[in-house]
């Protein structure tokens, strides 16, 4: 797990240091002694003048936070958790204009009182979402902050909050009150992740990326509840392979790969539809139904979709207030300047598409071209990495070489991991919110301004997906 860290209040003694400088100065300024005890230092337990105030902090801030001593037991507190296996991420305020150096200052500081750690990263104290920005991009599991607003941020965006205590935010009791590093690391070591509720879409045995995907959500139980994995229309007429016959492969093939992983099936793989929306399909379904019983069921699911979206389309048709209460992640089209969106999972149903789009449901695209084709593996590197590992490894590995529809290829790309990496990892991923683009007749977008807004992801770390995907197959 990762966990983030604040230096002042939380490794610091930052208050404690700054109030007995505020004492010294006042005794040489007036010696009125503190005229509020429940305000903060700088805002009104003093009867200064800003200009007083300002002049004194700004002109010995940097001199105090050099001097300040160490928490007690937060550096063997600290080496324990890495021990365990936790990464520890410093994300400091410090970043606000106040210090020369801040990086520098912060890194020298916590070499000089021994706090091991794998990152330090600086964000502007001032701009409390900034930190909740840096939490969600770098994964970090558990923020511990002495800031009431910069903890409720964090809470905000589903990240779990510590807030230590100070007398100066005693007054908040809406977050999770700690009070020295024993209390710190007893909660982490028995903390136990939410883990997201999430429906895997799949059209399973279309070639071999989804049995790396169906194979990769399964060994990433700590992260994901599964509460269903429902299978998407597919069909190939090269092959003479209806929608019909895709579906029954499909199924057996998620039965098949739960087998080797020893997951449940019971009430937890469904078929979908039997044709597309385009082609006048407007059918009731197992998979249909189940996602609608699922998404109203739980506040939040993400549907993690790596074919045709078909079946999505129809549960938002058939019911549209599961809108509300569903995140879909699909990998489908290609990037939004493209010529066009003439890609297997789009094209199959873009009438699916643009009810999805139209829907207004919260939306982020994983673009085939020129995005997730980086993904790009070879099967020498593939038996290197997990050949030999299990059954299960050799049996994708021989489905990489020969899906059954392409011929024997030594090279592809594995795209549908990258829905499923996601999820386990946006840090791995850049994307930007967009309008919502127009379908084209010839399947193209159109940029739009002022539609409802949608993530669009634009890069992808290759070797961290490949990296995780592989520690993971081969346990």
């Amino acid at each position: 797990m990762r966990i983030g860290i604040d230096v002042d209040n939380v490794l610091s003694n930052f208050n404690d240091e700054l109030l007995k400088e505020f004492l010294n100065h006042d005794k040489e300024l007036r010696n009125s002694g503190i005229v509020n005890k429940d305000a903060y230092i700088t805002r009104g337990m003093f009867d200064w003048s800003k200009e007083e105030q300002d002049d004194f902090y700004y002109n010995n801030i940097e001199r105090i936070v050099k001097k300040l001593d160490v928490i007690e037991k937060a550096p063997e507190y600290i080496k324990k958790l890495r021990e365990l296996g936790h990464e520890i991420y410093i994300v400091t305020g410090r970043d606000n204009g106040e210090y020369s150096d801040p990086y520098k200052m912060t890194a020298d500081w916590l070499q000089e009182h021994n706090i091991e750690y794998d990152k330090l990263l600086l964000t502007n104290a001032y701009n409390s979402p900034e930190k909740a920005k840096i939490c969600i991009d770098n994964n970090i599991s558990i923020m511990i902050d002495d800031s009431t607003r910069i903890s409720q941020e964090v809470d905000k965006v589903g990240i779990k909050a510590l807030l230590m205590d100070t007398p100066y935010n005693r007054q908040f009791n809406d977050l999770t009150r700690v009070h020295n590093w024993k209390e710190i690391y007893e909660f982490i070591i028995n903390y136990k992740k939410e883990k997201i509720n999430v429906i895997l879409d799949t059209d399973t045995y279309n070639e071999c990326d989804d049995q790396f995907a169906l194979a990769y959500m399964l060994k990433s139980q700590d992260v994901f509840n599964i509460e269903a994995i429902t299978t998407a229309p597919f069909s190939h007429r090269r092959n003479n392979v209806s929608i019909e016959e895709g579906q029954e492969q499909s199924y057996n093939e998620v039965l098949k790969i739960c087998k080797w992983l020893d997951f449940d099936t019971n009430n937890r793989v469904f078929k979908g539809s039997r044709n597309y929306i385009c082609n006048g399909y407007n059918e009731d379904n197992d998979a249909v139904n189940k996602i609608i019983e699922i998404s109203l069921k739980n506040d939040k699911t993400y549907i993690m979709a790596i074919g045709a979206i078909t079946n999505i389309a129809l549960a938002i048709k058939k019911e549209p207030k599961i809108i509300d209460k569903i995140e879909v992640i699909w990998l489908g089209g290609n990037e939004l300047g493209y010529k066009d969106n003439q890609e297997f999972n789009f094209r199959q149903d873009v009438d699916a598409v643009r009810i999805v789009f139209n829907s207004k449901v919260k939306l982020t695209i994983l673009p085939c071209k020129d995005v997730i084709s980086k993904l790009r593996i070879d099967i020498n590197t593939l038996k290197e990495s997990i050949g030999n590992k299990s059954e299960l490894c050799d049996y994708l590995t021989d489905r990489f070489y020969n899906d059954g529809y392409h011929g024997l290829q030594e090279e592809r790309v594995i795209w549908d991991i990258s829905v499923i990496a996601y999820m386990i990892n946006k840090s791995w991923f850049k994307s930007s919110e967009i309008s919502c683009p127009n379908i084209k007749d010839d399947t193209s977008y159109e940029s739009t301004a002022d539609n409802h807004k949608i993530t669009m992801v634009n890069h992808i770390d290759v070797s961290k997906v490949y990296n995780d995907l592989f520690k993971k197959l081969g346990e």
